[in-house]
């Protein structure tokens, strides 16, 4: 069963972004470790209690998780937007301690919008494992930031499970 597709129609959605807030709190079991894999891939850098074996590996910006990575910030263009560019990329040696490997993310110099954002996480805890890189351009709806273009490259695999496997990328348009 895909980790983020339902195979069940979805009724009644009209602003899928708007209001929603990604949790795993009131959820149990597969339900819940969905969650907090989206908050995995939708709000990386935050601290995500309970994913079994990472612990506070995913808070890159918090003190004892930043020093493991050199983070840098540039100015430069990304589709024709001035953009700054914060980059962060695990430190050589630390790769096995940490969750999210790199990511760039470009934000509007003016406005300090997120434009686009490129993440690679991995992680091998015995019990599961993972690689997942993403690449998430961003455009603007109805004063909302939604992302517009999503490719995805990676693979799980769960213990007693089969592994994942999974290449896409959506293009997302035509917003309500």
């Amino acid at each position: 069963m895909p980790l983020f597709f339902t195979n069940k129609p979805v009724c009644g959605e009209t602003n899928l972004v708007k209001g929603s807030t990604i949790t795993a709190q009131g959820k149990s079991g597969m339900e819940k470790h969905k969650e907090q894999l989206k908050m995995l891939f939708f709000n990386p850098g935050k601290r995500i209690n309970g994913i079994p074996f990472l612990g506070d590996k995913t808070a890159i910006y918090d003190d004892d998780v930043a020093d493991k990575y050199d983070m840098s910030i540039d100015l430069d263009a990304y589709n024709n937007t001035s953009c700054y560019i914060f980059r962060q990329k695990v430190k050589p040696g630390k790769e096995g301690e940490v969750v999210v490997d790199e990511m760039t993310t470009w934000f509007d110099d003016k406005t300090y919008e997120v434009i686009a954002r490129n993440y690679a996480l991995s992680y091998d805890a015995g019990v599961y494992d993972f690689s997942v890189h993403m690449e998430v351009v961003m455009t603007r709806f109805n004063g909302l930031t939604v992302p517009s273009l999503i490719r995805y490259n990676g693979n799980w695999k769960a213990m007693f499970k089969k592994r994942e496997r999974g290449i896409f990328t959506a293009t997302l348009f035509d917003f309500r």
